[in-house]
């Protein structure tokens, strides 16, 4: 892949593009047999490709792991499972990096919204 500058990176709030490297380089090999280090290819492909990863790859079954809802599901999850669903959880939780004005802001702006659409 071409080193360029990194812009319009492909927000997904259960991956990072970074951290997650090496998990998407493998899902890259599995799912489109590409090479990521060796191959040439743009970013606008690369962000493509990237957003059609499937669940049975390595990236997509971590996904799978931290964006769990299902209460069902999470009472069979291993507890390898729970950890990288809590570790994850913990490490991009917004809310507990805000400050307390920041929060009250947010719900300042959530209330006006409300307020405009229900008077």
């Amino acid at each position: 892949m071409r080193h360029r500058k990194l812009k319009n990176l492909p927000e997904n709030k259960w991956y990072n593009l970074f951290e997650d490297f090496d998990l998407i380089e493998a899902s890259f090999a599995m799912q489109y047999n590409i090479r990521l280090r060796n191959d040439d290819m743009t970013w606008s492909e690369f962000s493509a490709l990237l957003k059609g990863i499937m669940p049975e790859t390595p990236l997509g079954q971590i996904v799978s792991i931290r964006s769990e809802e299902d209460k069902n599901m999470l009472k069979n999850f291993t507890k390898e499972q729970h950890k990288i669903r809590n570790d994850w959880r913990s490490r991009n939780n917004k809310v507990r990096e805000m400050s307390a004005e920041e929060k009250e802001e947010e719900i300042k702006k959530v209330q006006e919204i409300f307020s405009k659409a229900f008077g």
